[in-house]
């Protein structure tokens, strides 16, 4: 499908869709936390955009709910939290380095075009001008999933999971016009909770291993008493 036949509210989907897939990729280059966390809630600023312009096109007004959401969960309260946690731990200038970097963004372009070649019967299935956003939502998602794999802090692991939530979340609204209201107000308190948890999960490491480096646990033994 051609971008010039598209409406221009569809064409600045495609764009903000285009700029999602660039911040995960800025999120997996990062080596510094507080960068990292507003890369994220950069990421939520476009998803909350793309929600917005949804909206508007598919006349599901009750996308505005999901919108104001994710306004406040991924740009403001989540973001926020997150730096609260990384202050209060006194990691705020760690640097955390990458093995590999170049074979790592390398094989994250990969993921983008073994996305695009599993999403081409995928998108199919959908009847809207936007379903080619499908295979950048499912390249979100395992970038994410890259991001957990190969970082060893537990903060950044973290925002490669809420990542991947922003791309499951980017697919429902492009790609079905959102899910039904109760199941994104479940999603939503799923993720509020989530967010609390990881802050308690992160002291308990803290006090344990004396680091947040999850490679540590890697090397915990039982001691007799």
């Amino acid at each position: 499908m051609l971008i010039a036949t598209l409406s221009l509210p569809e064409q600045v989907v495609l764009m903000l869709a285009a700029l999602i897939l660039l911040s995960s990729f800025l999120m997996l280059a990062q080596v510094r936390l507080d960068s990292m966390i507003n890369t994220f809630a950069l990421q939520g600023l476009l998803l909350f955009f793309a929600t917005l312009i949804m909206a508007l096109i598919s006349g599901k007004y009750q996308l505005l709910i999901s919108a104001a959401l994710t306004l406040f969960l991924k740009v403001f309260f989540i973001p926020n939290k997150l730096r609260g946690l990384v202050v209060r731990l006194d990691i705020n200038r760690e640097i955390e380095s990458i093995t590999n970097p170049s074979l790592i963004m390398l094989f994250a372009a990969s993921l983008v075009l073994f996305s695009y070649y599993v999403a081409l019967p995928i998108r199919a299935l959908s009847l809207l001008a936007t379903r080619n956003t499908i295979a950048i939502s499912l390249a979100v998602v395992l970038i994410g999933m890259l991001m957990i794999i190969s970082r060893r802090k537990a903060v950044t692991q973290v925002v490669g999971f809420m990542s991947m939530e922003n791309g499951l979340f980017f697919a429902a609204v492009v790609a079905t016009c959102g899910m039904p209201m109760v199941v994104e107000l479940g999603i939503a308190f799923d993720v509020l909770v989530a967010a609390i948890l990881f802050g308690v999960f992160f002291f308990h490491i803290r006090t344990e291993i004396g680091s947040l480096d999850t490679d540590r646990l890697n090397h915990l033994t039982e001691v007799e008493k």
